[in-house]
């Protein structure tokens, strides 16, 4: 077996971390929904919790790509 092939224990692994990833990420937009609709909301927290979020988002899309092949069009 080549080192370079994911096995399927390595597969599940990331999507195990996908999984946990995509709730914290669901977590944080409700944090930010309710904080939006706070009378005076913390613009800088909600800042900071959106950038947090497209990070998360950014995260999940890498992690996605190793689970993958490269396919040679």
């Amino acid at each position: 077996m080549n080192d370079d092939e994911p096995t399927t224990d390595s597969d599940s692994a990331i999507k195990a971390q996908i999984n946990m990833f995509r709730q914290e990420h669901q977590d944080l937009d409700a944090s930010i929904v309710a904080l939006e609709t706070m009378p005076q909301p913390d613009l800088l927290l909600i800042t900071r919790l959106k950038r947090k979020k497209l990070g998360l988002r950014d995260l999940i899309s890498r992690l996605e790509d190793r689970l993958t092949p490269d396919i040679i069009a």
